[in-house]
């Protein structure tokens, strides 16, 4: 594995809680790697910030995965309004990580992906993606000589750092399910191929990407959900790292099917790919209020399984869909997910 340091924010040094507003924001050092998948040929991309004063110990560390389409890479370090998801996390003295499974961002594409997409059967499915998961996380523990720390997922990710959190709970500190994927009760899902057989991989458009981001919003309020720029820069950002795909007339993201395989095999029969009774770790979940990829329904059911959990939180957001991260009241999501990591246990004095 390789890392290179590859660049440094001048600022004030870290206060490990939020400072006040007008303070100086800390010096954050942003690191890459490529972390071996244990498949051959295919590498796994991870970026890491961190307080630069973070140089001889550590924070809070935390490790993000992300969902069904999308690379983490374009979403949770996107500088919005001239900062991240990833940025924030950091300059609150987490020392935070992001990974792009194979087949997303700018990790290595299985070579059924460079074949018409019928030719091979669907690549990277939620039991590859949790143990390439576990690869990332064994490598950050490793390199920060720790036992256990923090697992987020978003959407499909939810059943990845769950599932990880689940096999594996003495590796994991707390839980973060932001939009978490459950059982889905009528069968139907947003994200489900149709009906017809799957190839390796499928190809989405800007203006389907478009569509399903507003869908559920009512046509008043789609103007100001994503402040003027934001969509277009995550899709220029998240179209570039698929030379190929773009290149294709119109423009197309190619992503991984193995993940819709899942969704057809699993959740819409009313099965699940991990059992929640086994997660041992404080787990918050965070929902969007109009979130139509993963219905508040699935949360709520979800919620009660979580049966060993020492304590649990739900947090509902007001006027967000599945992808808050990157709209006006991202800054909600922020707040819900630090103050829960940042928290004593409630038992602690």
């Amino acid at each position: 594995m390789t890392l290179r340091n590859t660049a440094l924010a001048v600022g004030a040094a870290l206060a490990f809680l939020a400072a006040p507003a007008a303070a100086q924001k800390p010096a954050i050092v942003t690191e890459e790697a490529t972390v071996p998948s244990g498949d051959p040929g295919i590498d796994i991309y991870v970026r890491n910030k961190h307080p630069a004063q973070l140089a001889g110990g550590t924070a809070r560390t935390l490790v993000f995965v992300h969902g069904a389409t999308y690379p983490a890479s374009t979403a949770f370090d996107l500088p919005l309004g001239g900062t991240s998801f990833m940025d924030d996390l950091a300059e609150h003295g987490f020392d935070v990580y992001l990974l792009d499974l194979p087949g997303y961002g700018r990790s290595s594409r299985p070579a059924a992906m460079a074949q018409p997409a019928e030719a091979n059967a669907p690549v990277e499915t939620t039991e590859d993606a949790v143990r390439h998961y576990g690869a990332v996380v064994n490598y950050v523990l490793k390199r920060r000589g720790l036992q256990k720390l923090d697992a987020m997922g978003w959407s499909w990710g939810t059943t990845i750092a769950a599932g990880f959190a689940a096999a594996q709970p003495e590796k994991v500190e707390r839980l973060v399910l932001y939009a978490p994927v459950w059982i889905i009760p009528d069968g139907q899902a947003t994200i489900s191929g149709g009906g017809g057989e799957l190839g390796a991989y499928r190809t989405v458009t800007s203006e389907a990407a478009r569509r399903r981001w507003l869908t559920g919003v009512a046509a008043d309020k789609q103007a100001e959900l994503i402040p003027n720029g934001w969509f277009d820069a995550w899709q220029q950002a998240t179209w570039a790292t698929d030379p190929a795909g773009a290149a294709q007339n119109p423009p197309v993201l190619r992503a991984p099917n193995g993940v819709i395989q899942d969704v057809r095999a699993y959740w819409m029969a009313g099965k699940a790919t991990y059992d929640p009774a086994k997660i041992t770790a404080p787990t918050l979940l965070v929902h969007g209020e109009w979130d139509r990829d993963t219905p508040r329904a699935q949360a709520q059911t979800l919620f009660p399984l979580l049966t060993r959990a020492p304590w649990k939180r739900y947090v509902e957001i007001g006027e967000a869909t599945h992808t808050v991260m990157m709209e006006k009241n991202r800054r909600q999501l922020f707040s819900v997910i630090k103050e829960f990591l940042l928290a004593p246990d409630p038992e602690a004095p």
